[in-house]
């Protein structure tokens, strides 16, 4: 049988994402975490209404904005979210924003990309894309977002 996502039906799958920010301030949480996010749907070539919900968390030193405000502010309105803290782990990755989204999608999990981004990059190296890639990647697929 073809394993092509044409063959398939739609299936829920998750995509992660992951960033960190320069500072603990809204501005500098929620610019982290739109430039994620962007690159998110970029490569996923999501919409809203493929979304059935995300959940967002940073790391305890990152406290002065919820990042989920980022996908309000590009749309996803009607989209389940939600904020939480990672665990406090000794010697862990600090200023880290972190997203799980669950999409219904008819591609299979080999063609979903998920996206590591600046320092975050080390923690999934197979799935890191450097900046001057981020940036072709959002300026060839979605020119209004960045």
């Amino acid at each position: 049988m073809d394993s092509s996502s044409s063959q398939l039906g739609t299936s829920c799958r998750g995509i992660r994402g992951a960033t960190t920010a320069i500072a603990n301030t809204a501005e500098d949480i929620l610019e982290a975490t739109l430039e994620l996010m962007h690159a998110l749907i970029a490569l996923n070539d999501l919409g809203p209404e493929d979304v059935a919900s995300a959940i967002f968390t940073t790391t305890p030193d990152l406290n002065a904005t919820f990042p989920a405000v980022a996908a309000r502010e590009i749309g996803w309105n009607e989209v389940p979210l939600l904020c939480s803290h990672e665990m406090d782990v000794p010697a862990s990755l600090q200023k880290a924003v972190r997203v799980l989204i669950h999409v219904n999608t008819t591609r299979t999990a080999s063609e979903i990309k998920h996206v590591y981004l600046k320092d975050a990059r080390k923690l999934r190296p197979e799935w890191a894309y450097s900046d001057e890639d981020l940036a072709t990647i959002i300026d060839r697929l979605h020119p209004a977002a960045v």
